[in-house]
């Protein structure tokens, strides 16, 4: 699933937790923890404010 989450979030930075649930069809609790995972695995990390930021995907 992290790597679903991965491409979504490259093909819209934007992109909300709430609308990556729906998308993934998996509760907005699960997404939040597999976007925590990826924060700490410093793979993704979030550029602003909740409203109005957005994801930045880093490459390994």
């Amino acid at each position: 699933m992290s790597e679903n989450i991965l491409w979504l979030i490259k093909d819209n930075p934007e992109i909300s937790a709430e609308e990556l649930a729906y998308i993934v069809n998996r509760s907005s609790r699960t997404i939040e923890r597999a976007i925590a995972k990826l924060k700490k695995e410093g793979r993704i990390k979030r550029i602003g404010p909740d409203k109005g930021g957005h994801w930045d995907v880093i490459e390994c």
